[in-house]
C-alpha cells in the first residue's frame, strides 16, 4: 500500500485551467495519490475524462453522494483521506459540510461558501469533525510572498503605515457587453455564484493577502462597486478603503474590466523603515524600498531568504517558479496537517481564512448597497 495521502477530487475535469492547477500541485512533492472522484456531472464525460489522464476507474464515481457513501465502505487505510473541491461556488458548501460530517480533511477552492451564513455553519461543523480544512488563496504559496509575510513579521519594515493591493483582470469584457452572454454565465449567475463575481472572485484574494502578509486584521470597510448594466446582478469591478487594526488604513481595487490586464495582482505594504512591493505577473521579485537607499530586489532560492520562504522554493536561483509551485505549496502544508508533522501556520489558508473572506464579501456589498457606508467585518472564530 501507498504511503502517499490518497486523495479524491470533485471537479476540474476537461480543460479546466483549475482542475490542472490541483492535479499537478498534488503531485509536485510527492504527498498524494489521486485515487478517484467525480470530475463532470455527466457519466460519459466524467469516466473519460479519467482514462485520458490515466486514472483507474473503479473509484470514478456518478456523483458525489454516491462517492461519500461508497469510499465509507472501504477500511479507512483505503478510502479518500482529504477530497479537493474545484466545483463552482454554490456546491462547496454542501459537499464541504457532508465531507466533514463524515470525517474526511478537505481543500477547498475560494470562496469557500456562498453566504457568510454558510461559513459559520461550515466552520462549527470542522470544529466537531476536528479534521483538516484548507482553502486555496493561491498566492499564498509564492517564496517570496512568505518572505514578504517573515519580514514583516521580524518587524524589518518597523509600524505599518499603509497596506495596499490591486487586482486587475479584463476577461469579462468580452462577456458583459453581450446581453445573451451576460445573462447565461454561471458567474454572474447569484444562484450558483453567490452575490458578488469581482470581489467575490480575485477580491478576496486580495483581502486575504494583505492579512496574510502584514499579520492586521481588516476591521471596517467601505465599498464602492460597479455593475456597468442594469440587468447585471453581479459587480465587475470595485474600489474597497480598508480601516485596519493598529489604525492602519488601506486600499483594494479589483476590477475584471480593465481592458487589456491579464493577471495584475500587486500587494504593497508600506512601514515607517522601509515598504515591499510584489507583483503576481514578476513573483520572483521582491521590491525592499527604503527612503535615501538605491531599490533591493529580493529572489527566490538564496540563504538570505527565510526558512518558510525557502521551504517553498523547488528551483535553484535564477530558475523562475510559478502559480503550479505557489498551489504545491500550500498542498505541501495541508500533508504536512494531515500526517500530523509540524508546520509553519502560514504554510496555507484555513477556515478562517475562508469564513472572514465570506464577511469581506458580504459587507463589500452591504457597504455599496447601503450608499458606500462604513461598515464592519466579522471576527470569525
Amino acid at each position: 500500500m501507498s504511503s502517499k495521502i490518497r486523495l479524491g477530487i470533485l471537479g476540474g475535469g476537461g480543460d479546466s485551467l483549475i482542475g490542472v492547477l490541483h492535479r499537478i500541485a498534488s503531485a509536485m512533492y510527492d504527498k498524494y495519490q489521486i485515487v478517484g472522484g467525480v470530475f463532470n456531472p455527466d457519466w460519459d464525460e466524467n469516466i473519460g475524462f479519467a482514462e485520458r489522464i490515466g486514472l483507474p476507474t473503479n473509484r470514478i464515481y456518478q456523483d458525489f453522494d454516491t462517492l461519500v457513501h461508497e469510499e465509507l465502505k472501504l477500511p479507512k487505510e483505503e478510502r479518500m483521506q482529504v477530497v479537493s473541491i474545484l466545483t463552482p461556488n454554490f456546491l462547496h458548501f454542501p459537499m464541504a459540510k457532508k465531507l466533514l460530517e463524515n470525517g474526511f480533511n478537505v481543500i477547498c477552492e475560494k470562496p469557500m461558501t456562498t453566504t457568510y451564513e454558510e461559513a459559520k455553519v461550515l466552520n462549527e461543523t470542522l470544529k466537531k469533525a476536528k479534521t483538516v480544512f484548507a482553502v486555496t488563496y493561491t498566492y499564498t504559496g509564492y517564496p517570496m510572498i512568505r518572505q514578504m509575510r517573515e519580514m514583516i513579521l521580524n518587524g524589518e519594515l518597523g509600524a505599518i503605515q499603509k497596506v495596499d493591493a490591486q487586482y486587475y483582470q479584463g476577461w469579462i469584457n468580452p462577456i458583459i457587453h453581450d446581453k445573451e452572454k451576460r445573462s447565461s454565465t454561471w458567474r454572474l449567475n447569484p444562484e450558483k455564484s453567490g452575490i458578488s463575481c469581482c470581489i467575490g472572485d480575485i477580491g478576496t484574494h486580495a483581502f486575504d493577502m494583505l492579512e496574510y502578509v502584514s499579520g492586521l486584521k481588516v476591521e471596517s470597510i467601505l465599498a464602492d462597486l460597479n455593475y456597468l448594466y442594469e440587468d447585471n446582478k453581479m459587480d465587475i469591478d470595485g474600489t474597497v478603503l480598508l480601516r485596519c487594526s493598529n489604525n492602519v488604513k488601506g486600499v483594494i481595487c479589483t476590477s475584471q474590466i480593465a481592458t487589456g490586464e491579464e493577471n495584475n495582482f500587486i500587494v504593497k505594504v508600506y512601514g515607517d523603515k522601509a515598504g515591499l512591493k510584489w507583483e503576481q505577473e514578476n513573483p520572483n521579485y521582491l521590491y525592499l524600498m527604503k527612503d535615501g537607499k538605491p531599490l533591493r530586489v529580493l529572489k527566490p532560492g538564496h540563504s538570505y531568504n527565510s526558512e518558510l520562504s525557502l521551504d517553498g522554493t523547488k528551483l535553484p536561483p535564477g530558475h523562475p517558479e510559478g502559480i503550479f509551485d505557489s498551489m504545491g505549496n500550500i498542498y505541501k502544508g495541508v500533508a504536512k496537517a494531515i500526517n500530523k508533522e509540524s508546520y509553519n501556520h502560514g504554510e496555507f489558508p484555513t477556515m478562517i481564512d475562508g469564513l472572514r473572506g465570506m464577511s469581506f464579501i458580504e459587507k463589500a456589498v452591504e457597504s455599496h448597497q447601503k450608499g458606500n457606508i462604513w461598515v464592519t467585518i466579522e471576527n470569525g472564530s
